[in-house]
Formats: structure tokens, sequence, C-alpha cells
């Protein structure tokens, strides 16, 4: 099971490259809080040569290596990165589960999930090749029109820690699918992935500068792609606050942006379920990847009817989750990323409790594990709308109760939320299901369930989750430009002015 951090570089116009000003970051192990190896730290003047890379491998040969090509031509690259990664999956989950802390077979899960995601969009760039030139019927027989999806060009993706190769593909592979050229910045917190994805990139010969990873920090790294004047689009995943200074960044040249930011979802749960099904449902809607996950219903809303029933066997549940090592099997629930994080989490249970809340479980060390980066799962009752735990995301496995004894009440508490991510109700009542699902105020409703997510459907939120949509058809719409080509095909002049006398 040992397993090494391989020593990487900025991975740049297909090769490896040093950063400008040698420095490192090193790579702490949240199981063991052990440093295990380093990363490169990009600034600003790696940043301008990787855009450079990028904006000539639009360039090269016309366009006709990359941007230009056909769909079907970027595809062959896809499934082929998609191959090695399955080839690779035991390596890469080995990895990511050291990297970010989260069990080995959540990481497994994971790289499936890679693969078919580049598989998915592999599939798009194919199909993109019939929709060229569609034409367009116009009310006016001396014209005609047609439209071309071009890339939009260079784009800059930052993506973070929680799913650090999972949120980088859901980037990349339409960015590619696109024929777009790309610069990726993943999270200083976990990046070992996203740098062995360069080798994978290698191996398979996708044209230089088509991919670039650059790894660094947000300030020295991050702020200077969202900014730079040669890249066309930002899109990133991470907090609304992070989101916020990024659009203001791209604002600055009048650049598109797609933010997936945080959020602070609702489940809601009727009278009329199965106790133990939506138990389970709603420990994993929110301690799924150590709880560190935008989409977290981490605000249950519990019918008043059944509340006793329900907390009571949602902490046996919660105290029959296996805490260890992510490589441990059966692990279900391993540290928390960083010592950062840690104590950030910590510090919620602590000010809920100061405010009034109750602890029914959790909410500190487990007493099995003295070193790490680990808690106990908190579920915490007692809750109201005014507290900080209702209403802050906390990034991390904390689950805050409230009961309802209406259908409109439960909506409304649901929707008491900034963010507008995610979202889930149960119950056996599917008209209940329909109307809950259309009077949620998110971009994801799941009903009987919380979490599961698909390539082929869209993902986003609304109001201070972001806006636009990763995933699906959607997707990849978000790389692409649209252009009109309108033809007057009349031998008539067009006869709006008066032509000029012929002289005598």
């Amino acid at each position: 099971m040992a397993i090494s951090i391989p020593a990487r570089q900025l991975f740049i116009d297909g090769e490896w490259r040093e950063p400008v000003r040698k420095n490192r970051i090193p790579v702490i192990n949240p199981a063991t809080e052990e440093i295990v190896g380093d990363i490169p730290a990009a600034t600003s003047e790696d940043i301008d040569i990787a855009v450079k890379a990028a904006r000539g491998a639009l360039k090269r040969n016309g366009g006709k290596e990359w941007a230009s090509a056909s769909g079907a031509h970027r595809a062959k690259y896809l499934r082929a990165i998609a191959a090695k990664i399955i080839e690779k999956k035991d390596k890469f989950a080995k990895l990511e589960a050291i990297d970010c802390g989260k069990p080995l077979d959540e990481a497994a899960w994971d790289m499936d999930d890679v693969a078919g995601c580049f598989e998915y969009n592999a599939d798009l760039a194919e199909a993109l090749d019939a929709k060229q030139n569609a034409t367009i019927d116009l009310p006016m027989d001396t014209f005609k029109c047609h439209v071309i999806r071009e890339p939009i060009g260079v784009v800059g993706l930052i993506t973070p820690w929680n799913y650090p190769l999972l949120m980088a593909t859901w980037k990349i592979a339409p960015a590619l699918a696109a024929g777009c050229a790309a610069i990726l910045k993943p999270s200083e917190l976990a990046s070992v992935t996203c740098l062995e994805l360069g080798e994978v990139c290698r191996e398979v010969g996708l044209p230089p500068g088509v991919l670039n990873i650059l790894t660094g920090l947000g300030p020295e790294a991050g702020a200077p792609l969202a900014s730079h004047p040669d890249v066309d689009k930002i899109a990133f995943t991470g907090s609304s606050a992070t989101g916020s200074k990024i659009m203001t960044a791209a604002a600055q040249n009048v650049k598109p942006v797609t933010l997936e930011l945080g959020g602070k979802s609702p489940i809601v749960v009727f009278d009329d379920v199965d106790i133990d099904k939506a138990v389970e449902w709603a420990l994993f809607g929110c301690f799924w990847t150590n709880g560190q996950i935008c989409s977290a219903t981490s605000r249950l809303i519990l019918h008043e009817s059944i509340a006793k029933e329900f907390l009571d066997k949602l902490v046996k549940w919660a105290k029959n989750i296996k805490i260890s090592d992510p490589l441990e099997e059966g692990c279900r629930l391993g540290p928390v990323v960083s010592g950062g994080q840690y104590e950030k989490v910590l510090k919620f249970v602590e000010t809920a409790k100061s405010e009034g809340a109750t602890i029914l479980f959790g909410g500190k060390r487990p007493q099995h594990l003295k070193k790490g980066f680990y808690m106990e799962p908190a579920i915490i009752s007692d809750v109201t709308t005014s507290m900080q735990i209702w209403r802050d995301e906390v990034f991390g496995p904390v689950l805050c109760v409230k009961t309802f004894s209406t259908e409109e009440e439960a909506i409304e508490l649901a929707n008491d939320t900034h963010y507008g991510l995610g979202s889930a109700v149960i119950s056996n009542d599917l008209e209940r299901c329909d109307r809950v699902a259309k009077a949620f105020e998110a971009g994801i409703v799941w009903v009987n369930c919380s979490q599961p997510c698909f390539s082929q459907a869209p993902w986003g939120g609304k109001k201070r989750s972001g806006f636009g949509r990763e995933l699906g058809e959607w997707g990849l719409e978000n790389y692409l430009s649209v252009k009109q080509v309108t033809r007057y095909i009349s031998n008539d002049p067009w006869g709006w002015y008066t032509p000029p006398s012929a002289k005598l």
C-alpha cells in the first residue's frame, strides 16, 4: 500500500518546467500531519509563460492542430486520457487519498468518474461536428444564415481541494472538447493528481500547450491568471468570497466567468418515510467526502412527529461510521484536508454550542486517533435560524437539525439561505416531492436521495452559489462562442441608396 508522492515541476507547453522563482509548497498528509512531498509554486511570471504557450497552441499550424480541428480529432485524445486514468486508477486513488484525506473507496470512485467525464465529453466533441454550420431560417429569402461554434479561446480553470482531479476534469474535459487551450490552477492544498494528469497528457501525445497545469498559492498564481488580459474566460469552483474576487478581476477585461461556489443545502424529511433509509441518506448527504462538499445537505429539516425516533437512529448510525486512515479498508470518514480547516470546523461546533444549540454527537477528535485532522461527525439540534451554524457554510462533517410541522414551513426553512446549490426532499408522496422540488430555490434537487452526480446532468446553483452550469451539454457550451454568418444571395443590388447619375 506504500506509495510516494512523485516529484513534479509545472506542466507548461507539454514539458515539466521549474518555476521561475524556484519555490515549492510542502504536501502534508492530513491523516498523519507529516510532510510527504512538495509541489511547485507558480507565480505571475509562470502564468505569463503558460498563457503564451496556450495562445500558441491555438494558433499553431493555423489552428488545424487543435482549435479548428474536428471534434472527432479532439475526442481521440480525450478517450486516450480516459483510458490512461483507468489504467492508473489504483495509483491515482491512493495519491488522492493521501493528499486530501478522502477514503480510498471514494477516491477510487472519483477516478471512475474522471474517466467517465472524459469519455462523455469525447462524445460531445464528436457530436459537435454535426452541429457546425447549422442553418437558421430567415424571414427574407435574399439571405442565407448559418452558425459556427468556435472555442472561446484560452481558458483559466481554478479548482478546489475536495475533489482535486474530478473537479479539474469537470472543466478540462469540456474545454478541450470545445477546442480551447487551458491553464489549470488547482488548490495548493491538494494538487498531486492534477500534476499527474500532466504526465498522462505527455503519454497520450496531447499537443503542447493545449493543457498547462500550474500549482501554487491563490494570490500568487490564481489572481494573475484571473486578471490576465490574454485569458478569454475563467471557470472557478470554490468559496463565494474568492468567487467574488475572481469576478471582479475578470470584469476589468470584460471576460466571461463560470462560478460554482458555496452552499448550505437543505434536506427535508417528511413523516411518511422509511426512517432507516432516510437516516442513511441524511448521513451520506452531509458526511460524504468528509463533509467537505459544496452541495452538502448540511441542514436537516425534519418533520416534528418523527424527530425523536429519527435523531436517535441518526446518532446510532453516526457512531457506527468507521473513522480511520483513508487507506484503511472500510474507511468511511477520513481527516479534513488541513490544520487550518480542522480548526475552522471545530470553531463552528464551539460557536453553535455557545449560541445555545445541542451537540447530540461528535464535533471532537475520536479517542482512538491521536494524530491527523480527524473529527467525529457532528449532529447539532436545537438550532435557530439566526445561528451561525444554520447560515454559514462549514465545509466539514457537521449536520444541523431543525423541525417543521407543515409543508409550507419546510419550504420556507429550506429557502432560508443566501445559497442555492443543492437541495433534497425525502417522502413517499411523489406529488408532494414534485411540489417541493419546484419550490426549492436551488440549481439541483434530489428526490429520495442526496448527492448523486452524473456527467450527463447539469450542475450549478443560483443566488450566492454562483451561476453557469457545468456537466452535460451545458458544460460544453461554457467553452464555445457562437458566430453568425449571413450571406446576401440575390443578384439584385441592395437598392437602399440612390445611385449617382451617370456622367454625360
